[in-house]
């Protein structure tokens, strides 16, 4: 089994859920944090986890941010399993980035 280090990056064109990453199919991923930043304004963030699984969307965080700040929206590990994916949503796109820092486990000994 390989272990990946991922960043995946956020910088919303849209105020819908914006799927950041995906869990490849012979993977579980532990999301060790998410970091958004608001440079100006406020804006109202969420993440949602859709469970492949059952194919149910989780909202997993929610925060108003009031910028400039930056906060870490996963307050523990959050756990992936395989094909699920991880979504963030902003209500102003204007002002708002973010990271998600990924352990990727792949079965496979392959990146994704």
């Amino acid at each position: 089994m390989a272990n990946y280090y991922i960043s995946k990056f956020y910088a919303p064109t849209t105020t819908n859920t914006v799927t950041v990453y995906s869990c490849p199919s012979n993977s579980r991923a532990i999301i060790q944090n998410i970091q958004v930043a608001n440079t100006s304004g406020n804006t109202i963030t969420q993440v949602y986890i859709n469970q492949a699984s059952t194919s149910t969307n989780f909202r997993v965080a929610y925060a108003s941010i009031t910028g400039p700040t930056t906060c870490n929206l996963a307050e523990g590990p959050i756990i992936l399993q395989e094909s699920d994916t991880i979504g963030i949503a902003s209500s102003n796109v204007s002002y708002i980035t973010g990271t998600i820092s990924i352990l990727e486990m792949n079965r496979n000994d392959t990146n994704g």
